[in-house]
């Protein structure tokens, strides 16, 4: 039986332990002061530092909400700072409600949502070109935009982007001239992503929401050399039905009459009809050939027509 004294260890054989060991303690290091993805941070009281960017709030599950540099919450009896959400390099820039849920749009192109009750931030979603569109970049007058001017004009396009659509279950659209997209607000599921052809423009300051769809109109031009004549067409967008599409011209101008019913003027090709959005058909006429076999019948009473005098 041998034996074998113990090894004695020297600074030669002690260096690969102890550069394994840096490793890992590096890589520990990093992984403790790794940001935050998204760079989310919430804060409790007294994280609201600075002014809003906008005026706009709401008032929701107890809270007003401010679109500050962040999300900001305050007590709406004592007017005290409840909690702040902020993203490290981003600006919030418009607030929706989805829900229960508060859906806020970012100066970098992200969506987020937020559940004010506990202030957890439920889904991140980043829209391709969003970003770049609300700075106005590359548009004529862009290199002549003071500072002030591009963050107003981030704001003013922040709000004709975003839109909620509160049916039995929530969800988000937002519009720009190159997408649109569809999140789910449960759990911000992708549901669309539409892109215009390559000759035509959607038209974010025209869209219109109801209660049931969202409804972007889009301009298009010929795409022969000789041919610049415009025309248009209007995409409705559900998340519980497929989509449908009308043809227009290139300037019809749409308004909602209620939570389900939108008025669209177009002279040249439709002239004026009322839209359901919840049927996804429109509204027959008042005294129409097709009023008794329409999907939808007039709102209201029509008026009966004029009796005949007598002779």
């Amino acid at each position: 039986m041998s034996w074998k004294p113990l090894r004695v260890l020297t600074p030669r054989s002690i260096l690969p332990a102890l550069a394994v060991l840096l490793v890992l303690l590096a890589g520990a290091a990093a992984h403790a002061n790794k940001p935050v993805p998204f760079g989310d941070r919430v804060a409790e009281p007294g994280g609201a530092d600075a002014s809003p960017v906008t005026a706009q709030s709401l008032d929701t599950a107890g809270l007003e909400l401010r679109v500050g540099p962040g999300l900001e919450a305050y007590d709406p009896a004592s007017g005290e700072h409840a909690w702040s959400y902020r993203r490290e390099g981003a600006t919030a820039l418009y607030l929706a409600m989805a829900g229960d849920d508060a859906v806020v749009l970012w100066d970098d192109g992200l969506v987020t949502s937020v559940r004010p009750s506990d202030h957890e931030v439920r889904w991140h979603r980043a829209v391709p070109g969003l970003a770049e569109w609300l700075r106005g970049e590359g548009e004529p007058g862009a290199a002549q935009r003071t500072e002030t001017q591009r963050k107003q004009l981030a704001v003013e396009r922040a709000a004709i982007a975003l839109y909620t659509v509160p049916e039995a279950s929530p969800w988000v659209a937002v519009v720009t001239p190159g997408l649109t997209m569809g999140f789910r607000d449960a759990d911000g599921d992708l549901r669309y992503n539409d892109r215009p052809a390559g000759n035509c423009a959607y038209d974010p300051l025209r869209t219109v929401r109801t209660n049931y769809a969202v409804l972007v109109p889009r301009t298009c031009t010929g795409s022969s050399s000789n041919n610049h004549q415009a025309f248009g067409g209007i995409t409705g967008y559900r998340l519980d039905s497929t989509n449908w599409q009308l043809a227009t011209g290139p300037a019809v101008a749409m308004r909602a009459l209620d939570g389900q019913r939108v008025q669209i003027e177009d002279g040249p090709i439709l002239g004026s009809r009322v839209f359901d959005t919840k049927a996804a058909a429109p509204e027959s006429a008042c005294g129409s050939r097709t009023e008794a076999f329409a999907a939808v019948r007039p709102q209201g009473a029509c008026a009966e027509p004029a009796a005949n005098p007598g002779p």
